[in-house]
């Protein structure tokens, strides 16, 4: 089973996607953004686009996910934002047709939610975020197509209850949740760090 965690940049997808690893045993986080940083590490600086425009990135991220998935014994988890409906089509929508049980989860949020998560991450400034805050509302707009479904509103929901959504939705079931608030606070420091894009 593919869990693929969409929703807009600050939106919690990489968060969700570690609470749920740390708590599905025999999990596997695999990040679609690493195939795309791994074409602009050979691209030059100038003349690279997003790389999400790059059928090489769609092409790299089903086969890598395919392969994945044909081989790997336990769910797979995959967050990244996707708002294009041809581009969505072209990752999840093949990875289905190839007969994989994908299981898409769009984290919503006002726009007011997720432009406060944004600043709270944000290291020295805005400077890295501010791409992410320009599409915000672009971002939400798109994922609310039916297509994006299904959706999860997480403005009053904490992370271990978002990972609980999806789990019972996709008929999964998660270890227990018994770390304290100083536990989950340190945790949730320590992938945002981990996941800090200087680039």
């Amino acid at each position: 089973m593919l869990l693929w965690i969409n929703g807009p940049f600050g939106g919690g997808k990489t968060h969700t996607a570690f609470e749920l690893h740390r708590r599905l045993p025999g999990s596997l986080v695999c990040d679609p953004e690493e195939v795309g940083f791994g074409l602009h590490r050979v691209i030059p600086k100038e003349l690279r686009p997003d790389f999400q425009d790059l059928p090489a990135w769609r092409q790299g991220v089903f086969e890598t996910l395919d392969l994945v998935l044909s081989k790997h014994g336990g769910p797979v988890i995959a967050p990244m934002t996707v708002v294009e409906p041809v581009y969505f089509a072209e990752t999840v929508g093949r990875l289905r047709e190839k007969g994989h049980d994908v299981r898409h989860f769009a984290l919503m949020a006002r726009p007011e939610t997720v432009v406060r998560r944004l600043r709270e991450r944000a290291l020295g400034g805005l400077r890295h975020e501010s791409f992410a805050i320009d599409r915000v509302d672009h971002c939400l707009s798109a994922l609310n197509r039916p297509e994006f479904a299904e959706h999860i509103h997480t403005d009053e929901l904490s992370l271990r209850e978002v990972a609980d959504h999806i789990a019972a939705a996709s008929g999964l079931t998660l270890t227990p949740n018994t770390d304290g608030r100083l536990r989950i606070e340190l945790r949730r420091i320590l992938v945002g760090v981990r996941h800090i894009r200087l680039f």
